[in-house]
């Protein structure tokens, strides 16, 4: 025992440098990150300054143009669209990350054992002999890196900031897609309305022609008059198929969103519907709000910070690391012996790494993370700027389409009024078959640009929210991989593995 107990005093003198050395740990490198602060505008150009501005109201403001068909195709999306999807896996896979850098915090430890069978020979006054035996070893090896200047803690730091912008980008692939859904539903219906106009229109003109060709019959009009009729209602006929396809786009737009094959809604949406029109006008907030609204600036600020941590970790490269290892083993004859009557053996101790030279490498090292640190600041304001010229962009855009959309349903009015005087006036022989058509045509024209610019406040309202940040605000489960694997621990190959 005078042998173990020498021992252990050895590794008495060896664990107390080894712990000052772990209370050292709390030491870190490099810049600590502080969240940047913006000059902010006070208000949007449009809010007048007496009144206090309303928040925004952004939960599920797709509800808020009022079609049950829309607002069950945006959850659908959300829970078959495949960029979430790969939102999703793109969160694992930062998980994960973040708990290899959590796990190079703690010690590594491993086993060992080994059975031989061994056989010597030797020769002794001619004659030869030999012998064999068994010998069995067993033993356990542990290591710690001491994380003395902080490298370990701001890889863990820096992978906590790569998850949290995983999880942003997650909210602004959300964002989009029911952004698209909603953009794409509108564009749907608003070609379904537009096709029906322009088969109301050219039928309307069928009867002109029709009433053209009677009155040729009697004398009042002419065949060049009736070709004349039947031209525009065929003109008007024409620009049905290009609606047509503009519609089956949208629609097959709106399938690959939901995750289906392109014609998976085309019979379910055949049945017309009207134009969803939402509630004008609506709160936008104050400008700041879109600092924690908007996930794509959300995710630029945390990938800001998880680039301010990695400084730290170039930097801590720079400076001494101390790692303790220790060892333990046994060996015996028998394999009931180890531990017992065998020889054991044992070592411990800290082990010292310093760069001495490296042609700067290092130093270049450090320079790069503060380049790439100043690179993702400067995309962080960006994404701010951008997102306030959104917001600007969407609320001229809404209002004045707004304003446009009074003017046309004016114009849309008195054209169609215009022409059924025009047609009456024609039936009576007190106007010319040319008047009769430009008016037919500009009413045509006039609710077509009328259908056109309700669209353009359903998508600009779409925009606008989008613009504030408006997004999916529901439960997504993120755990759930896309492929599950059965039967990954141990097993022979099969053939076709081995193939």
């Amino acid at each position: 025992m005078p042998g173990f107990e020498r021992g252990l005093a050895t590794a008495k003198g060896l664990l107390l440098p080894a712990f000052a050395a772990a209370l050292l740990s709390g030491c870190v490198v490099g810049p600590d990150y502080q969240k940047p602060l913006l000059a902010m505008p006070a208000s949007w150009s449009g809010q007048k300054a007496v009144k206090p501005a309303k928040p925004a109201q952004l939960s599920q403001w797709w509800q808020r143009l009022r079609d049950p068909e829309l607002n069950a195709l945006v959850e659908e999306a959300v829970a078959g669209n495949l960029d979430v999807a790969t939102a999703k896996a793109k969160i694992r896979e930062a998980r994960a990350s973040y708990r290899q850098s959590v796990g190079k915090l703690l010690p590594s430890a491993e086993g060992s054992a080994s059975a031989t069978r061994n056989r010597t020979a030797a020769t002794s006054s001619g004659t030869a002999t030999s012998t064999t035996y068994d010998q069995y070893e067993a033993g356990f090896d542990a290591s710690w890196e001491l994380d003395l200047f902080g490298a370990n803690r701001r890889s863990v730091e820096a992978a906590s900031y790569g998850l949290d912008a995983s999880e942003e980008s997650l909210r602004s692939t959300l964002l989009t897609l029911v952004g698209d859904v909603a953009s794409n539903y509108i564009q749907a219906r608003g070609y379904q309305t537009r096709i029906a106009l322009a088969r109301r229109s050219a039928a309307s003109q069928r009867q002109t022609a029709e009433l053209t060709r009677t009155m040729a019959l009697a004398g009042t009009a002419t065949a060049a008059d009736v070709a004349k009729a039947m031209g525009q209602a065929s003109s008007t006929e024409a620009e049905i198929p290009t609606l047509e396809a503009s519609y089956a786009e949208a629609v097959h737009r709106l399938s690959v969103l939901t995750g289906r094959p392109p014609a998976a809604l085309t019979e379910r949406l055949k049945r017309a519907k009207p134009i969803p029109a939402p509630r004008l006008p609506i709160p936008t907030g104050i400008p700041a709000d879109i600092l924690l609204t908007r996930p794509d600036v959300r995710m630029a600020e945390r990938q800001y910070a998880q680039s301010t941590a990695k400084i730290g970790q170039a930097e801590a490269a720079r400076y001494p690391s101390v790692s303790l290892t220790g060892d333990i083993s046994t060996t015996s004859l028998k394999l009931g012996d180890l531990g017992k009557n065998s020889t054991i053996g044992w070592s411990f101790g800290p082990s010292l790494s310093v760069p001495l030279f490296n042609g700067g490498q290092l130093r270049a090292a450090v320079d790069v993370a503060k380049a790439q640190r100043d690179q993702y600041f400067i995309a962080y304001k960006a994404a701010v700027l951008t997102a306030l010229e959104d917001v600007e962009n969407s609320t001229v855009s809404l209002s004045q389409e707004r304003i446009r959309n009074g003017r046309l349903a004016s114009s849309a009015k008195s054209y169609g009024e215009a022409a059924r005087l025009e047609r009456t006036l024609y039936k009576a022989g007190e106007t010319s078959l040319l008047d009769v058509l430009d008016a037919e045509r500009s009413a045509y024209s006039a609710d077509d640009t009328l259908l056109q610019s309700r669209v353009s406040i359903a998508t600009d309202y779409i925009a606008l929210n989008k613009a504030l940040g408006g997004g999916w605000d529901g439960v997504v489960d993120s755990t759930t991989p896309e492929i599950i694997d059965v039967t990954t621990g141990p097993r022979f190959a099969s053939r076709a593995v081995a193939q």
